[in-house]
């Protein structure tokens, strides 16, 4: 058998496996490509307005809630930001941000869900995504924690339109950078914004009551004390009948007024 004649028998997986490989390159370069597109228009004018709608329907109040976010003191790169912001937010919208069902705003935060579970497609997972890194415990009220989710959709929506592959950035080193100390003392000295409310409320009835208390007794000592002295007449011991008095005697007798 001659060479030319042993190659030409030879099982045809040897020229296609390059070509199978060739063709699943370019398949993926167009999936890859498809997917930079989906990307970059994911977040569309309607799923802006669904938020703005959820942040104007909320009731003004003073009322905080807690939550975890990115402390933005402790992570600065703007892009390893959003990607840890991504997937908290997540968590806010279905662990904190709850509507009765069936009403407008359950039906907006229903749309942003599922636009939040498209885009993870978007992102890269970093080994640390889920710790506490760079997270801290916040107080806010519900308006202010949806202005929040509102900054982090609209510099999403940004950063992909520019670059739709930005999020593939590996922010382990930066998450790293995260001061375990500062993030520990974040957690120890935070307090609850209401404490200093409720502290007040205590100690301004306990105040008026100790005043009210003190200024009852300071009167009825007071009152006590008119009512408790004698008014004694200084008459002299031993006067005789029928001579006059004198000016001083004259006035001690005087009762007073």
């Amino acid at each position: 058998m001659t060479a030319r004649g042993a190659a030409g028998r030879c099982p045809p997986t040897t020229w296609l496996g390059p070509g199978l490989l060739l063709i699943c390159l370019l398949v993926n370069r167009s999936i890859a490509k498809d997917m930079s597109v989906l990307c970059r228009d994911m977040i569309g004018k309607g799923h802006l307005e669904s938020l703005q709608q959820l942040i104007d329907s909320q009731m003004e109040t003073s009322c905080q809630i807690a939550y975890e976010f990115v402390d933005e003191e402790q992570l600065e790169d703007p892009v390893c930001y959003i990607k840890k912001a991504f997937f908290l937010v997540q968590d806010i919208m279905e662990d904190t941000m709850r509507f009765k069902d069936n009403t407008p705003n359950a039906i907006a935060m229903l749309r942003l869900q599922e636009l939040f579970v498209d885009l993870k497609s978007c992102f890269t997972k970093d080994y640390k995504d889920h710790d506490k890194a760079c997270v801290r415990t916040f107080h806010e009220t519900p308006l202010q924690l949806l202005e929040k989710i509102k900054n982090v959709l609209n510099k999403t929506k940004n950063f992909l339109e520019n670059n739709s592959d930005i999020f593939s950035k590996n922010c382990n080193s930066s998450f790293a950078k995260c001061s375990t100390q500062g993030h520990k003392r974040q957690h120890s000295g935070s307090s609850d914004p209401q404490l200093p409310v409720f502290v007040f409320r205590l100690l301004v009835p306990s105040i008026i009551l100790v005043l009210l208390a003190v200024g009852g007794l300071l009167f009825y000592r007071r009152r006590r004390r008119s009512h408790g002295e004698p008014q004694t007449l200084d008459f002299p011991l031993e006067h005789p009948e029928g001579s006059p008095l004198t000016q001083d005697e004259r006035r001690q007798v005087e009762l007073p007024v």
